[in-house]
């Protein structure tokens, strides 16, 4: 896949560290971007779309577009869901530029440290793109079957990481792709284990490296009894914080001269795992009902939406989105 070139910070508009700064809208698409996005929080909207909470444009590293619903605004947390996966690749990244951790070395878990245990053959690379192999039931629906639901609410929420790693193999490392967010939890143990650096003491971390240095001073992320920063689904953030989070990757993982994220990383992110079926985009960070944080380097354009969608309307937002990006394409 030939990646979309990323965008530079324009020279003469600020890094937006402590306050955005604000933009205007395309003058020739500005009514029609105004309606569509006033739509999404409209009454008539809910059997569509759902609940719609926020919505921030950024473009150009400007805020050229805010809305909130009633009893929502800018100082508002919403809840991250699988978007915290995404700030798991960043802590993975930060943890490999400072040379604490191999991606391509088998991962350290010490659920398959006994000898001749298949599983040792899993790498964080494979736990990152989703193709352990390991057996992960990602259902949300509470009366199925469903591994994520016992991971995050019942037997397995105390140690999430311990829960996914003692899954058995389903199909060879590396030969299967299947979405599952026990793998997101074993790899954020792995940055753990590699800084040994538990509960309060990696979220000190989280904050010295990733978010102070870029703004993202409302990121309120969960950990469980064990320590292990709950990376699969919890990071509660301001929308105009997922945009300076989005921003980051816009921008190579290099904020206001300092390289955040190691150079390649990125790209890295943004390149698709073999057979990963392309149903989102190659490059975005969605979670459950409807959030997202979107990155469109060709109009240098980041899209924060938080909502809450039903399940079986989840691919309404998407759309609703990509028509309205599309509107500053005219």
């Amino acid at each position: 896949m030939s990646l979309i070139a990323l965008p530079p910070q324009p020279t003469a508009v600020a890094w937006p560290t402590e306050a955005w700064p604000e933009g205007d809208l395309p003058p020739g698409a500005a009514t029609r971007i105004r309606e569509l996005a006033d739509y999404a929080f409209t009454p008539e909207a809910l059997p569509d779309l759902g609940q719609t909470h926020a919505l921030v444009v950024i473009q150009g590293g400007r805020l050229v577009l805010e809305r909130y619903a009633a009893g929502f605004g800018p100082d508002n947390t919403y809840p991250s869901w699988s978007k915290a996966k995404s700030i798991t690749q960043a802590l993975v990244g930060i943890a490999v530029g400072d040379g604490k951790l191999d991606i391509m070395a088998p991962a350290d878990a010490p659920e398959w440290a006994a000898g001749g245990d298949a599983r040792a053959a899993i790498t964080p690379n494979l736990l990152l793109r989703m193709s352990s192999g390991l057996a992960f039931v990602e259902d949300y629906v509470p009366e199925h079957p469903s591994d994520v639901i016992a991971m995050l609410f019942g037997e397995g929420k105390d140690d999430v990481a311990h829960y996914a790693a003692s899954q058995p193999l389903e199909h060879k490392p590396g030969g299967f792709w299947s979405y599952s967010s026990g793998t997101t939890n074993i790899v954020s143990r792995c940055v753990a284990r590699a800084l040994d650096a538990y509960g309060a003491d990696f979220e000190a971390f989280m904050r010295a490296r990733l978010f102070d240095p870029i703004g993202m001073a409302s990121a309120a992320p969960r950990f469980d009894a064990a320590g292990t920063f709950i990376g699969s689904s919890y990071c509660f953030c301001t929308a105009r914080d997922f945009a300076r989070f989005g921003l980051l990757y816009l921008r190579d993982g290099v904020w206001d001269g300092r390289r955040i994220l190691p150079e390649g990383w990125v790209d890295y992110a943004r390149t698709e795992t073999w057979a990963q079926p392309n149903e989102d985009g190659p490059y975005g960070a969605h979670g459950y009902d409807g959030q997202y944080t979107v990155v469109v380097p060709d109009l240098d354009m980041v899209v924060v939406r938080h909502g809450a969608t039903p399940l079986d309307r989840k691919l309404a937002p998407k759309a609703w989105l990509g028509e309205l990006i599309e509107l500053f394409r005219s």
